[in-house]
């Protein structure tokens, strides 16, 4: 077996467990304010997101071409790839795309340990460009596209970034306040079962949305490494099989739950009503497949934290826990470095180790790590038995779960 083909196996594997980390992850993004409210049970709600992340993710293919093209300057200014990467079969690139993928799951990781919602996507894009950076320099990064239409990392990844938390906040503010306005005087009694209906509604929508967009992240990725290393030539469609593995990974890790991030999600940022959980989930779902349809590869994950923030600030007399939403800036706005640093540092590693024998220690250390913040985390568990408990500030006593 060639030192290429290794490597490219090792890419396709780690890909598919960034998919999961994925998956369990922003399960919360569509699935913490239906718990939250009681609209669905906790198993429930992680079973019903995992199959519509399935379905959503054979939907559109617009953020997996983003991911194969306007990361990584895979072509010179002729259109031609760049000979750099044609060289043992691609393995210059490989490399890249593995430490960049180590990059995403070791902050993945680390922030569902924390209970932070932070971004998946720009820690998979975080590596990603770290890596580049290493390996090739800074012109090895696509970061303007051809100038005119923004099509690199800046229109694609950084601008969406900035903007949708902050539209999603407005849209979710105002639709909580118009929904409190329209049913004042109306009883809570018949409110609640109508709004916890249309939670379930809308939560489904979210998570469909997520499989349209979160999914093809991993699937614009192994497409990038098949390019690399010859087994795929056009950078406008996507191998079905990459499509159907990408989809099985997101879904089970979706299954999984990730209550951790739910938990933070769903009871840490606001004290959620039904009413506010119709409106964030409806803001979520509209701004992410409207995303998705122009192919920017924005981050679930800010969108529906900006809409439950957004519900909190359009309800009345509602408590918006101010502390945890500092502490989800600070790890929104160190996503993208971190996760550049430890992509750099993997693709200096794996360089020096030297092709397919460095590819396989990143790969283990990766797993070795892995397993250490999953053991921590059993530590203090959180699932379906104690994710709705009441919340405590980590600075205070936590009681045991029942």
């Amino acid at each position: 077996m060639s030192e290429s083909l290794v490597i490219l196996l090792l890419v396709v594997a780690v890909a598919l467990a960034f998919d999961f980390t994925n998956g369990f992850h922003d399960t919360g993004n569509a699935m913490a304010t239906s718990i939250s409210t009681g609209a669905l049970a906790p198993r429930t709600a992680v079973l019903l997101s995992a199959a519509l992340n399935l379905v959503g993710a054979f939907l559109s293919i617009e953020v997996a071409l983003t991911v194969t093209n306007a990361v990584v300057e895979i072509q010179d200014s002729s259109g031609a790839p760049r000979s750099e990467y044609l060289t043992d079969g691609g393995s210059p690139l490989l490399l890249i795309v593995l430490a960049g993928l180590v990059g995403g799951i070791a902050w993945n990781l680390l922030t569902w340990l924390l209970g932070l919602p932070s971004s998946s996507s720009h820690a998979l894009f975080g590596g990603l460009i770290g890596a580049a950076i290493a390996g090739l320099g800074w012109g090895g990064v696509n970061w303007l596209g051809n100038g005119e239409e923004l099509d690199g990392v800046l229109g694609k990844v950084v601008l969406p970034a900035l903007m949708s938390p902050v539209i999603a906040a407005l849209v979710a503010a105002l639709g909580t306040w118009l929904i409190y306005r329209i049913t004042r005087g109306v009883a809570e009694r018949f409110t609640e079962r109508g709004f916890r209906w249309g939670q379930i509604t809308t939560a489904s929508l979210v998570s469909l949305a997520h499989g349209t967009n979160d999914a093809q992240k991993t699937m614009g990725v192994i497409t990038l490494a098949l390019l690399a290393s010859g087994h795929w030539s056009d950078t406008a469609s996507v191998p079905f099989w990459v499509k159907a593995c990408c989809a099985i990974s997101i879904a089970a890790g979706t299954w999984l739950g990730g209550w951790r991030i739910i938990r933070t999600l769903g009871k840490g940022l606001v004290e959620i009503e039904s009413p506010q959980g119709l409106a964030a989930e409806s803001s979520s779902a509209a701004i992410i497949l409207a995303s998705s349809h122009l192919g920017m590869a924005l981050s679930t994950t800010h969108v529906a934290t900006g809409s439950i923030l957004g519900t909190g600030l359009g309800r009345p007399g509602a408590q918006v826990r101010w502390r945890v939403a500092g502490r989800m800036l600070v790890a929104w706005v160190v996503t993208l470095p971190a996760a550049a640093a430890v992509g750099a540092a993997t693709w200096y590693l794996a360089d020096l180790l030297g092709g397919g024998l460095g590819a396989v220690a990143v790969t283990l250390l990766l797993a070795l790590g892995a397993a250490g913040m999953w053991w921590r985390a059993h530590h203090e568990p959180v699932g379906a038995h104690n994710v709705n408990d009441d919340w405590h500030e980590p600075s205070r006593p936590v009681p045991a779960a029942a």
